[in-house]
C-alpha cells in the first residue's frame, strides 16, 4: 500500500477540496487528481463522491481514511524512532500538565528528567483537561497529566491512573478564620479562590451549602495559575482550595494554614496519564511519562 497517496486521500477528506489538497501536499491539481484516482484504483473502491462544487468521502472512503490517518501516524513515528535510535538520543516530547500536576508534581519530575536525561527537548503545555484533551486528539501533544475524574469515557484514550490529592482549604496566617473549626457557610463569606472546577464539584459545594436544589456554588477566583491562587490567599481574607502537595512551602513556613471545617468533603483529584489509544510514545514521552510516574510516588499522590 502506498503510503503517500494515502497522505493524499487524508488531505483531501481535512480540505474537502481538490486544489486546497493538492496545495497541502506540494502537487498540482492534476497530478493529485490522478493519485486519487489511483489508489481508488489499487483498492477497488470509491473514496470520495464528487459533485460539483462539493467533494465529500463514501461509506468506504471514511473507514479508508480512519485507518489511514493511524499508519501514517505510526509511520511517522517510526521513521522518527529510528532516526533517534540510529543517532543514539532520546530526541524531544511534547506533552501537557494539568494545573494542579504543575505546582506538585512537575518540578520534582523535570529536575529528576533533566538530570538523568540532559540531552532531551521537552515542550510543556500547561491547561486544563479540556484544552489539554482538544490538544491530544490534534496530536500536537502525545500526552497530558491531569485530574481525570472528568475525563470523558472514549475508546480512542487510554488512561493510566496514578494516584490522587485530597482537597483541603487554605488561609494566611493571621485570618480572622485561623485556629478554629468553623462551618463551610462560614468560610463562604470570605470567598474561595480556586482553580478551575469540573462541573460535578459545584454541584456538590451547593449541596454542603444548603443552597435550593438546582443552585450552583458561586466561585469567588476560578483560576489554573496557583502562584497567582496563593498570593491572593496570602495578601486578603479569600479562602484558598488547595492541596498540601500544592502549598507543601506556604505550610511548613507558617505563611497558610489548613482550615478545620465542619462536613467539609471533597473528594480526592484522580490524577492520570492519558494518551491516544495504540500511539506508540517516543522515547522522550516514555522518559517524561517514566519521571512523572516517580514524582507522583514520593509525594505520596
Amino acid at each position: 500500500m502506498d503510503l503517500r497517496r494515502l497522505s493524499h486521500a487524508v488531505a483531501l477528506a481535512d480540505t474537502l477540496h481538490f486544489a486546497r489538497a493538492a496545495e497541502a501536499v506540494h502537487l498540482s491539481q492534476p497530478a493529485f487528481s490522478r493519485s486519487i484516482q489511483a489508489i481508488e484504483s489499487d483498492l477497488g473502491i470509491r473514496l470520495f463522491e464528487r459533485d460539483v462544487g462539493d467533494v465529500r468521502p463514501t461509506r468506504a472512503g471514511e473507514f479508508v481514511i480512519e485507518r489511514a490517518r493511524k499508519l501514517l501516524f505510526e509511520a511517522r513515528c517510526l521513521q522518527r524512532d529510528v532516526d533517534l535510535y540510529r543517532d543514539s538520543r532520546l530526541g524531544g516530547a511534547a506533552f501537557g500538565v494539568g494545573p494542579l500536576l504543575t505546582a506538585t508534581l512537575m518540578p520534582r519530575a523535570l529536575v529528576a528528567l533533566r538530570r538523568q536525561h540532559p540531552q532531551v527537548a521537552l515542550r510543556m503545555e500547561v491547561g486544563n483537561s479540556v484544552q489539554l484533551l482538544e490538544s491530544l486528539r490534534i496530536e500536537s501533544i502525545e500526552f497530558f497529566a491531569a485530574d481525570v475524574r472528568d475525563m470523558p469515557r472514549d475508546a480512542a484514550l487510554d488512561i493510566q491512573l496514578i494516584g490522587g490529592q485530597p482537597a483541603n482549604l487554605y488561609v494566611r496566617a493571621g485570618h480572622p478564620l485561623a485556629g478554629r473549626e468553623h462551618t463551610l457557610q462560614e468560610v463562604w463569606a470570605y470567598g474561595l479562590a480556586v482553580p478551575t472546577l469540573l462541573s460535578p464539584s459545584t454541584v456538590e459545594l451547593a449541596a454542603l451549602l444548603g443552597l435550593p436544589e438546582g443552585q450552583e456554588a458561586t466561585i469567588a477566583l476560578e483560576c489554573d495559575n496557583y502562584g497567582i491562587l496563593k498570593t491572593i490567599a496570602l495578601t486578603t481574607d479569600t479562602i484558598l482550595g488547595a492541596t498540601d502537595a500544592a502549598v507543601r512551602e506556604e505550610l511548613e513556613s507558617g505563611a497558610l494554614v489548613r482550615l478545620v471545617v465542619q462536613g467539609w468533603l471533597s473528594l480526592p483529584s484522580s490524577t492520570g496519564i492519558v494518551r491516544l489509544r495504540g500511539r506508540t510514545s517516543s522515547p522522550a514521552a516514555k522518559a517524561a511519562i517514566a519521571a512523572i510516574v516517580r514524582a507522583a510516588g514520593e509525594i505520596n499522590v
